[in-house]
């Protein structure tokens, strides 16, 4: 017997390519922050025709939020007038820089076969399309549904998250009394269920010395010399340790089941001459140099103790050289989180994934963080998990794309997760 609600999908599946279209064609490029209004609009009026309750909220006061580039958020509500849960899918909007190689129109939503291209089709217009044509299928077949479901679009979690998800999780919008189930449709693939990420802290060193002219260098300190010395350290020393390190995480890829360090950027002495510039740079010692520090934990390490590890690499560095001086300077950090395998939405999600395609979910954890983090951590809701299509390593590639096929099959799994937890 033919299923209703896998029918209805099939049925909308030209909807759904439409739809993943009309979204990755509004550029919404971060940085700066360019159309956020211009595709909450449009999720908005999409939303309110089928009677849905519709806010439109501006992350006033976040980072990055201005004038010029308003940080706006959309969150969607339909109340069934039962009593139940609220399933709440939350989905970002921004994407990052187009970047070079595209043989695509990065704006342009081609659909090539199986394939639709363009900047944020994988990470993660496709999920939030799926999600939308999930929710309109489960509703169009269920007239006995009970709670209520949250649709959401979110800005910035490209850029961590602080204003959209970490705003409305601080305004109570994902306090366990309201909202009781969270997918977020990152693009893990269509047969994992995301439970977590790893830990992060961005930090940065800076190491002191003194100006002099660069033909008596013995008058003055190099500070890109001292940071040398950083760097040997870091390479000699603490990355042998930190591949020591591994996680009973699943994370994916495997390689991210250890501890990891990312140096971000490098800058030291005289700053970098304006593009086109032919001047020749001044003859002066580096009073000055900078690192900035990506540092990927475990969640069996604790975060003071990451820090104090990097404090304690410094200072054996200042003990063998003469005149070593650095500052460090936290910039953020997130505590790993992964939700129980036990969880309500992570049992319905795994019966569904193997409903649709006939195969046992693989758990993961994703090895960067995404917005799971302000959920849990400062919406205290525990019930989360990422789920959606797409292929992880296309994120923020050329040529990016997503499969209509996986849309369409991630879109049946988010609709049978409403039935079992709604219905």
């Amino acid at each position: 017997m033919t299923d209703a609600l896998i029918q209805t999908i099939d049925d909308r599946r030209t909807a759904l390519i439409g739809l993943a279209q009309d979204l990755i064609r509004i550029p919404t490029l971060n940085p700066p922050g360019r159309n956020y209004r211009e595709i909450c609009d449009y999720l908005a009026a999409r939303l309110m025709a089928q009677g849905w309750t519709v806010e439109l909220i501006r992350a006033t006061g976040a980072p990055g939020d201005s004038d010029a580039f308003p940080r706006w958020n959309m969150v969607a509500r339909i109340d069934s007038g039962r009593a139940g849960d609220c399933v709440h899918f939350n989905s970002h909007h921004d994407v990052v820089e187009v970047g070079h190689g595209w043989t695509r129109d990065p704006f342009g939503g081609e659909l090539d076969r199986d394939r639709i291209y363009g900047r944020g089709a994988c990470d993660m217009k496709g999920g939030l399309a799926a999600s939308v044509i999930a929710v309109e299928a489960f509703l169009a077949t269920t007239p006995d549904w009970r709670g209520s479901i949250e649709i959401s679009a979110t800005a910035d979690e490209e850029s961590g998250g602080y204003g959209g998800v970490a705003y409305l999780a601080e305004r109570g919008y994902f306090a366990p009394d309201r909202v009781q189930h969270v997918i977020i449709p990152e693009p893990l693939h269509k047969d994992r269920i995301c439970l977590g990420h790893r830990g992060v802290w961005w930090a940065e060193v800076e190491t002191h010395g003194r100006i002099a002219h660069g033909s008596m260098p013995f008058l003055g300190d190099s500070a890109i010399r001292h940071m040398g010395a950083v760097l040997e350290e870091i390479e000699d020393h603490l990355y042998p340790m930190l591949e020591t390190r591994t996680t009973a995480m699943p994370v994916v890829p495997p390689q991210a089941r250890q501890s990891t360090l990312n140096i971000n950027s490098i800058h030291g002495g005289e700053p970098e001459p304006p593009e086109g510039s032919t001047a020749l740079p001044a003859p002066c010692v580096a009073d000055r140099c900078r690192i900035v520090l990506d540092r990927r934990f475990l969640i069996e390490e604790a975060v003071e103790e990451v820090k104090a590890e990097m404090r304690a690499m410094l200072d054996r560095v200042q003990a063998r050289r003469p005149g070593f001086r650095y500052t460090i300077r936290d910039l953020f950090e997130v505590q790993p989180v992964m939700t129980d395998r036990d969880a309500p939405v992570v049992r319905s999600t795994a019966a569904a994934i193997e409903r649709v395609l006939g195969q046992v979910a693989d758990y993961v954890v994703s090895p960067g963080t995404y917005d799971q983090k302000h959920i849990d951590r400062i919406g205290r809701l525990k019930n989360c998990i990422a789920y959606g299509p797409g292929l992880l390593h296309l994120a923020h590639q050329p040529d990016e794309w997503v499969g209509v096929q996986d849309m369409a099959d991630s879109a049946k799994v988010m609709a049978l997760v409403l039935r079992d937890l709604l219905a």
